[in-house]
């Protein structure tokens, strides 16, 4: 495993995912109440024997930057590391990354270590549970030069939305179409799998040998693996497919983002983070039990640290270091916590005052709704969105797909009705 290396991609501007990437990138944004994006494909790594590990950044880079270092610090007695490398500008090169392409072969002076053999390049806005051993043996096995994880679509829905692997008659990969717009162009590329017709999907991961990849990198400028890189490498380097059946999903949109939270309030959940044989990383935070008073709580998550008094709590993810007032009501959304607690005189004196404290005020009605980081809600608050809103630009909030965001450090006065 010492001869593999881990490159994650730190994201573009992310403008799919706004306002939550406002202030930073897509991997930094909060999952599942204690966890970020970048927590998945960094613990997948871990987890499959893979330590070394490198995260490029360039957009809103300074909390995944914070997070990744204030986490994974790996045994000094081992050769394991998990570094960020972020965009630089260089005396031969002054523009920032340009693509996912291009950014690895901006870093490629960075993985010049001859150990390094195989180079696994990953996404860092996804949700999977994959041992990336058993893609690294496949493609050692096929003694592929580049493999490509692939995930099974069986419905023609959304389709457009992904990547489409179409393979040839020996099953190596003979095609690729990005984000195709019309499905006739794709009709031939369907494949039965466990007895049903489906769409192999292009994961974004992808494993390359390490000559490979300084090869395509080095005599090419063109700067995406998915549209150019891969596409353009078919008829001159074995390709292949590693069919991933388990669960997968890319975080792309906030549609997506608040349906995958929600999903893990399910009492099965496609996704199981309370299996120790296969653990999800995060920041260690020692926070304190969280403490709940007089309240009813249903199919939700609650992290760590939160105090809620005598509210109702359904099919919600609480974030940490929440805080919920008396009578409030919470449905069918997602609260992301707060950074710090505000201290007893400043709950204090915001109550005699009548000001919002930091989380949720008294008498207040939360439904299908995304609260982000350290927001003031105050008392007798509506966030319901009864008008059916499908998408508005606010000052202090967003609404995306009918689902409202409020964004980062915002204040919602007393009374308001959104």
């Amino acid at each position: 495993m010492e001869s593999v290396l881990c490159v994650i991609m730190g994201g573009g501007q992310g403008t799919r995912l706004h306002p939550l990437t406002k202030e930073r990138c897509k991997p930094a944004v909060p999952l599942a109440g204690d966890y970020r994006l970048i927590d998945i494909p960094i613990s997948n790594c871990l987890n499959s024997g893979l330590n070394n590990i490198y995260v490029l950044t360039q957009f809103n880079s300074e909390s995944l930057n914070r997070h990744i270092t204030r986490t994974y610090k790996l045994d000094a007695f081992s050769k394991g590391f998990v570094e960020v490398i972020a965009a630089e500008q260089t005396m031969e090169n002054t523009k920032w990354f340009q693509g996912t392409a291009d950014a690895v072969r901006r870093c490629l002076k960075h993985f010049d270590d001859p150990e390094f053999k195989y180079i696994v390049v990953l996404s860092g806005d996804q949700l999977y549970k994959m041992n990336l051993k058993d893609m690294l043996n496949f493609h050692i096995q096929k003694k592929a030069e580049i493999t490509i994880a692939c995930n099974p679509h069986y419905a023609m829905k959304n389709v457009s939305d992904f990547g489409i692997i179409r393979l040839g008659p020996d099953d190596r990969i003979a095609d690729f179409f990005e984000k195709p717009d019309a499905h006739h162009t794709i009709k031939d590329a369907t494949l039965e799998i466990d007895g049903r017709k489906a769409f192999l999907i292009s994961m974004g991961i992808y494993i390359f040998n390490k000559d490979t990849l300084v090869e395509l990198l080095t005599k090419s400028d063109k700067v995406d693996f998915g549209k150019e890189i891969i596409p353009d490498s078919f008829a001159h380097k074995l390709t292949e497919a590693f069919i991933y059946k388990g669960y997968w999903r890319d975080i792309g949109s906030i549609k997506n983002f608040y349906d995958e939270n929600l999903v893990l309030t399910e009492p099965v959940p496609p996704i199981d983070f309370f299996d120790e044989n296969w653990q999800f990383f995060t920041r260690p935070r020692y926070l304190p039990p969280s403490k709940i008073k007089d309240s009813k709580i249903t199919k939700s998550i609650i992290s760590a640290g939160c105090i809620v008094e005598s509210a109702a709590i359904h099919h919600s993810v609480v974030g940490l270091r929440s805080r919920i007032e008396e009578k409030s009501v919470i449905e069918d959304s997602i609260l992301m916590g707060n950074d710090f607690y505000e201290s007893l005189d400043e709950v204090m004196k915001a109550k005699n005052a009548g000001a919002p404290i930091m989380g949720v005020g008294r008498n207040c009605h939360i439904k299908k709704a995304i609260l982000d980081k350290n927001v003031k809600i105050g008392d007798n608050t509506k966030i319901m969105n009864e008008k059916n809103v499908r998408d508005f630009n606010g000052e202090n909030y967003s609404i995306r797909d009918g689902i409202v965001i409020v964004h980062k450090n915002a204040v919602i006065p007393p009374n308001t009705v959104i």
